[in-house]
């Protein structure tokens, strides 16, 4: 007698790869950079600049320097893996959002012309969506998996967080930082069915 085959979760590696690939990709860009003529910088969110608008997708792959890559390299990988833990699909889209929502309210709140790279907009993206998501509907189980999830990132990263909006240093986005947060509150509520509670 044989029995269906029961699906299998994807593993671990599978799970995490999304921002590992990401992370890697930065840092591929970051060499590049150091090595080739030019700067690819440029390609970044420029404020006001209808051609700058490429920058919603480009910019949170650059970096202005090593100093700033590595900065933004362990928290988004920490943060980044808490929500690739819902799946690479799920990822990717709390990603896409973050990034559309940071870069639309950088390029608009932003002085004319001033141009913004880094990651942090994603960084503050996924800590919002990790600090918010015990408020998504689901399983009574899973909302206080990541209720607990939540409380421990917001100890680790929450002073952090606070201080790059309400006092981030001359040259640092602000701007960037709240919206990506404002970005990663929203995914958490976008494309997901409403599940049962247990």
């Amino acid at each position: 007698m044989t029995t269906p085959a029961t699906p299998t979760r994807p593993s671990v590696v599978r799970r995490f790869a999304s921002p590992v690939i990401m992370l890697a990709l930065m840092w591929a860009i970051q060499l590049a950079d150091a090595v080739l003529p030019g700067s690819f910088t440029g390609f970044g969110l420029r404020s006001w600049d209808i051609s700058g608008l490429g920058g919603v997708v480009l910019s949170p792959l650059l970096h202005a320097s090593w100093a700033h890559l590595i900065a933004n390299s362990l928290p988004f990988f920490v943060l980044g893996c808490l929500v690739a833990i819902e799946g690479a699909a799920r990822f990717w889209l709390v990603t896409a959002i973050i990034a559309v929502v940071g870069g639309a309210g950088t390029w608009l709140l932003n002085a004319p012309g001033t141009l913004t790279v880094g990651a942090s907009v994603l960084v503050f993206g996924y800590f919002g969506y990790v600090a918010l998501r015990v408020l998504a509907p689901g399983r009574v189980a899973h909302r206080i998996g990541y209720a607990m999830i939540a409380l421990v990132v917001i100890a680790l990263y929450g002073t952090a967080m606070f201080l790059g909006v309400f006092g981030a240093a001359e040259g640092v986005s602000w701007q960037a930082h709240l919206f990506g947060a404002v970005g990663g509150g929203i995914a958490v509520f976008v494309g997901r069915s409403p599940g049962r509670r247990a």
